[in-house]
């Protein structure tokens, strides 16, 4: 046996992801990158860790034990670095978020000064959808959760970091300038939505519902990117978080179609059940953010000012 590290962390990832191109993403790998290391890792066993019916990825009893020890192996490492930087003074731990998929565009900058201030300090940051978001939250699963539309149901404490402002958007080849009605627009322009359970549908929707909108076309996207892109090729129109449209509008490729009663205004909050008791890495990172979080703003979302 001669396998890394590197590969125990892969295969734990492909294990609990059930998906090459899945663990890629979440390891920030290419595809082939992950494939070839998976395929290493297995050569080193008699009997097979994952089989593939159909199209789809599935583990072997086999390897969801081999899956255990790695995951057993890893922690004793990350236990021995935390000992370690521990040992010289250092902030050490690991910080667990979870963000609703457009607050990849938020959570990142919020992240970035204190994981350098603090290289003791791991990150696992799940971007998915809201749905999935609150699941982790509620079952404790993380420290917090990034919305940017608040839970009704759980008890919850939170910290506001930034404004969310949403505007109905079109593609460069849009022709009005002025302000229109609502339900002028919205019933002659096609609609493009997000997919139930997204915290921009459910904005978009109280949106509709509460001005009495009509809308007649309707087509429905799975994440912001691909609403973005089909925006961008013709397909349509939506109500879209500014956050994630920044460089499409500097460079005219994207433009904000001025409609009465937008932008809607929600805010970006991080939240974490009420009572949690937090490890210290997660108090320091609180902290941090307490008294950071004005100068982040202002630093990197000055342009927001400008819509």
């Amino acid at each position: 046996m001669n396998y890394t590290l590197n590969q125990l962390n892969i295969f734990l990832k492909v294990t609990q992801t059930e998906s090459v191109t899945k663990a890629a993403e979440e390891l920030h790998l290419t595809q082939p990158a992950v494939s070839i290391q998976l395929k290493n890792f297995q050569a080193q066993f008699e009997i097979p860790l994952t089989e593939v019916v159909g199209r789809r990825l599935y583990v072997t009893d086999f390897g969801k034990e081999i899956a255990q020890s790695a995951e057993n192996i890893l922690n004793q490492v990350y236990a021995i670095n935390y000992k370690t930087m521990a040992f010289k003074g250092q902030l050490t731990g690991r910080l667990k978020i979870s963000a609703v998929s457009t607050g990849k565009y938020v959570m990142p900058y919020f992240l970035a000064e204190f994981l350098k201030l603090h290289p003791g300090v791991e990150l696992e940051m799940d971007v998915t959808n809201k749905k999935r978001v609150i699941q982790s939250l509620e079952n404790n699963e993380v420290d917090f959760s990034l919305v940017s539309v608040l839970p009704g149901a759980l008890n919850i404490e939170q910290l506001d970091l930034l404004q969310n402002r949403l505007f109905l958007v079109g593609n460069k080849d849009h022709s009005a300038k002025k302000t229109q009605n609502a339900i002028k627009v919205f019933n002659e322009l096609p609609m493009i939505f997000r997919e139930e359970g997204s915290g921009t549908r459910v904005t978009m929707e109280q949106f509709i519902n509460s001005n009495n909108i009509p809308v007649t076309k309707k087509m429905e996207l799975t994440s912001n990117e691909a609403v973005k892109q089909a925006i961008l090729a013709g397909m349509g129109y939506s109500v879209m978080p500014l956050i994630g449209i920044k460089n499409e509008l500097l460079n005219g490729e994207l433009q904000i179609v001025p409609v009465k009663g937008l932008p809607i205004q929600t805010v970006w909050s991080l939240i974490w059940l009420k009572g949690k008791r937090h490890a210290p890495v997660v108090k320091a990172y609180l902290n941090y953010l307490n008294q950071e979080k004005l100068k982040i703003r202002e630093h990197h979302f000055d342009w927001y000012e400008r819509y």
